[in-house]
């Protein structure tokens, strides 16, 4: 009811003018509320009566080989729908953002597909559709969309503030790769080793030192330096967790 809508930065950066046009050819002007270049989400708002909203899924229960239809308009054909499976989860170190945490799908994702709904079997939201590994720029069956839990903390953040507010506790983190775990004598698999406490900050006074592994976030499984920098990089500034 309030006309927020979810797109990516990429698409509204340095427009001088934004317009939406909805199912029903309506044309409107939209309003930019805030923006992420780091997660490459944007949050636009447009003044519009009867609009329906798009029901959110939790994209941690999504699960490889789950079945998605990716909805955009690819090289302007508009209200185009493509379908296919979730290839992967977790995908990072890309260097397409700044924070990387995809879900990869072989639903063809073109360009103009960008901040388009990725949708489960019941409608509902999974990602938003962001970037496709190409060597023309089109479709081979490798894209990639921001999981929708993530997108709907950027939302949060964009709504209040206008601007992403990241959380930073100062550390310097690494992978805890199979060598280092049987270094530690530890049987796991997944984690964040310590490797630098920045002085002074909220990780030396809460006691973590050089060396320690990191395997939870509030009570969320932690499996890379990654993923642990992506979940604090989605607090909000002063939020406690353990």
């Amino acid at each position: 009811e309030d006309g927020y809508i979810l797109t990516n930065h990429h698409v509204v950066e340095n427009a001088d003018e934004i317009r939406v046009t909805l199912r029903d050819q309506r044309k409107l002007e939209a309003e930019l509320i805030g923006s992420d270049p780091a997660v490459d989400l944007a949050l636009i708002s447009i003044k519009a009566g009867e609009l329906v909203e798009l029901p959110l899924a939790d994209s941690d229960k999504v699960r490889v080989g789950d079945f998605v239809v990716a909805i955009g308009s690819p090289f302007g054909l508009g209200q185009t729908v493509t379908y296919g499976l979730v290839s992967a989860l977790g995908r990072s170190g890309l260097g397409i953002e700044g924070y990387e945490d995809f879900i990869q799908t072989d639903a063809s994702i073109n360009p103009g597909n960008s901040g388009g709904p990725l949708v489960n079997m019941s409608g509902k939201l999974v990602g938003i559709n962001t970037a496709i590994v190409g060597p023309s720029g089109g479709n081979i069956g490798i894209g990639f969309a921001i999981p929708g839990n993530m997108a709907s903390a950027i939302m949060e953040h964009l709504k209040e503030y206008g601007e992403v507010r990241r959380g930073y506790v100062g550390l310097v983190t690494q992978d805890l790769t199979p060598e280092l775990a049987r270094a530690f004598g530890m049987q796991r698999r997944g984690g964040a080793v310590v490797v630098k406490v920045a002085t002074d900050s909220a990780a030396e006074r809460a006691g973590l030192r050089s060396g320690d592994v990191i395997v939870s976030l509030d009570g969320r499984a932690v499996t890379s330096s990654s993923d642990l920098r992506t979940a604090i990089g989605l607090l909000r500034v002063g939020t406690q967790f353990k």
